[in-house]
């Protein structure tokens, strides 16, 4: 049977639906309906028991070169169409002995942030950069880049790029380099040579760029970092920590990509707290669990984990010897810059959530 269609008699529902039509909307609409809705998404675990055995698979069946670029697999998010949090990246690459990732450039900035092996260089706009695990080495956007693996071991790291931030403002741009690899033009080393003392640099340069000069921040350097901060203090939130700087102007190594270092104590269960940034942590050591939002999330050593933007969260290391290591990007330059950043400690329990769930992927 039909049925006629009921037009409405409601002056102002009429109005509603004349805009529509015309690709508008009514803002009080909005404030009526109680303001802007929550842009966060869960967080999501992976895990390294999972990756590892694809990466081995990857190694048999992809070889860098014109076809594949990387040898690559990224950490794509199910809430976030694709990065591991709406803002940046996480993949785990893996470059073979002999073998080298052709040269190439893109608007994207990236780092590398070094899991296993040794012996690999990577090319960053002409200075060789050594890679040993637990370094950080910095691919600014926009700089040709490759790898080589000069040892008998593969060699694995983690990328995150500013990728999604990039595409969302339409800037995203890529090519690759006339040749294999583009040739050194600076010794190894140099970059920290003349910054990687932090506090001091060549009285000749006056750098100003949002960009870190230092291209490698090493982990002997970092650790050592670490150990000497926890004798002197400690944040309730995030224990011993530390933010990786440009040396010559104090702020982020990347003016779209923050990255931290942070070693959780025998024994440490942080405060909770939340800001308006997302995160990817990577388990560089020991094992624990971060509460977010309630859910109680237990990781180990090579997990992943993406922090969404504005939710409660707290660490704990469960172990009474054993450090925990959590390396971890972020977006908070791009926050800090825009006047966007803020940050709110946990009001109730002392500080803590009540854990209401477990995580399971």
């Amino acid at each position: 049977m039909a049925v006629d269609q009921v037009t409405s008699t409601d002056p102002m529902q009429a109005f509603y639906d004349e805009i529509h039509g015309k690709d508008l909307d009514a803002l009080w609409r909005a404030h009526a309906e109680g303001g802007p809705r929550d842009a966060s998404y869960p967080p999501r675990l992976w895990k390294w028991s999972v990756i590892e055995p694809l990466t081995r698979r990857a190694m048999e069946l992809v070889t860098p070169g014109p076809d594949a670029v990387r040898r690559v697999l990224t950490l794509n998010n199910p809430s976030t169409r694709g990065g591991a949090t709406h803002t940046i990246t996480g993949a785990v690459q893996v470059v073979l002995p002999g073998e080298i990732a052709p040269s190439h450039r893109h608007t994207a900035a990236a780092i590398r942030w070094i899991i296993k092996g040794s012996g690999t260089i990577t090319m960053v706009d002409g200075e060789p950069c050594m890679m040993e695990p637990g370094d950080l080495v910095l691919t600014p956007g926009w700089t040709w880049h490759g790898h080589i693996n000069q040892s008998d071991g593969p060699m694995v790291w983690m990328d995150s790029l500013d990728v999604p931030m990039v595409m969302t403002l339409k800037a995203m741009r890529q090519e690759p380099y006339p040749d294999e690899l583009n040739p050194a033009t600076k010794p190894i080393g140099d970059s920290e040579a003349r910054y990687g003392a932090g506090y001091l640099q060549p009285v000749w340069e006056h750098s100003t760029s949002p960009i870190s000069p230092l291209l490698r921040y090493p982990w002997a350097r970092t650790e050592k970092s670490l150990h000497d901060l926890a004798k002197f203090d400690a944040s309730p939130f995030d224990d011993v920590a530390f933010r990786y700087t440009n040396p010559a102007t104090g702020k982020d190594v990347l003016p779209t990509i923050g990255c931290w270092i942070q070693m959780l104590r025998p024994g440490v269960h942080t405060k909770a707290h939340r800001h308006t940034t997302s995160a990817l942590y990577q388990v560089y050591r020991g094992h624990g669990s971060t509460i977010v939002n309630g859910t109680q999330i237990d990781w180990e050593e090579g997990d992943f984990l993406a922090l969404p933007p504005w939710s409660w969260h707290e660490h704990i290391n469960g172990s009474t010897s054993d450090d925990a290591i959590l390396f971890s990007t972020n977006d908070g330059p791009v926050f800090q810059s825009l006047n966007l950043y803020t940050e709110q400690a946990y009001p109730d329990n002392k500080g803590y959530q009540a854990v209401t769930g477990q995580y399971s992927a």
